[in-house]
């Protein structure tokens, strides 16, 4: 008895091959978004780095071959237009959004201004909504794109004894928008999707990571027992960013350690 495929087996490795796609990454001037930039354009993929620190972005780039540097910040509203037009008017379209950029802070809810609640919603969630509304209109009048949004953990689940309303909130917001924004353009050729990541080492996290109280409550609440490696990212974006995940679409993929198995 045969079994039938809907096309030929060839080399599965070349689907997650981004050949002459062109990648924004937010937050590309250190920790993950680098690494993201840095993955993306050794799998083929013409990238464009943003963030505020334009020196930094410069060094990253070095690592990306024919890569664009474009300083960015993308809480602002004339900064998001600049970035995405320039984009366009360099490469002529847009084929990959990692939303990267954010911050976090931790202090009781109790004791947490709104306003700096508010602030930290803007840069993680609203920014997130307004660049991928951008890139997106540009993805789909070309009629094809994927945007990948990196939330975390804590948008799946509470921190608790790591206070951070404003944080999981946020992470939380942009795991729904994300199944949203999927929703809305799936039957136009753009995909989203996101990536919860676990405890990583970032300019973000060093202060736990740094620390032998720090790494030990980490390891106590992955079941793993351990942090991530950068490059255990690897697969999961390059999986979103690629036509690996054609059919995949509204989804988000925590890369954890088994953290929010438990």
């Amino acid at each position: 008895m045969s079994t039938a495929t809907s096309t030929p087996v060839g080399d599965p490795a070349a689907l997650f091959r981004l050949d002459g796609q062109i990648a924004l990454v937010t937050g590309a001037s250190s920790g993950l978004g680098a690494r993201f930039a840095q993955v993306l354009a050794a799998a083929g993929a013409r990238v464009v780095l943003t963030a505020r620190r334009d020196g930094r972005l410069k060094e990253v780039a070095e690592h990306c071959p024919g890569s664009l540097v474009v300083p960015c910040d993308v809480t602002l509203a004339e900064d998001r237009a600049r970035l995405v037009s320039t984009v366009v008017e360099h490469f002529g379209r847009i084929d990959i959004l990692v939303n990267n950029a954010g911050s976090s802070r931790v202090v009781r809810a109790e004791k947490e201004p709104p306003a700096d609640f508010a602030s930290l919603v803007d840069i993680n969630l609203t920014s997130v909504f307004a660049l991928s509304q951008l890139a997106g209109e540009r993805m789909l009048a070309q009629g094809s794109g994927t945007i990948v949004n990196i939330a975390s953990i804590y948008g799946m689940v509470a921190s608790g004894t790591l206070p951070q309303a404003a944080y999981v909130a946020s992470k939380g917001g942009v795991l729904n928008l994300t199944r949203e924004l999927a929703a809305q353009w799936a039957r136009r050729g753009v995909r989203v999707n996101a990536i919860c990541p676990g405890w990583f080492r970032s300019e973000l996290t060093a202060e736990m990571l740094d620390t032998e109280s720090g790494r030990k409550w980490i390891n106590q609440r992955t079941p793993m027992g351990r942090e991530g490696t950068l490059d255990e990212l690897d697969g999961a974006l390059l999986y979103l960013a690629s036509r690996a995940s054609s059919y995949v679409t509204g989804i988000a993929i925590p890369v954890d350690g088994g953290y929010v198995a438990v």
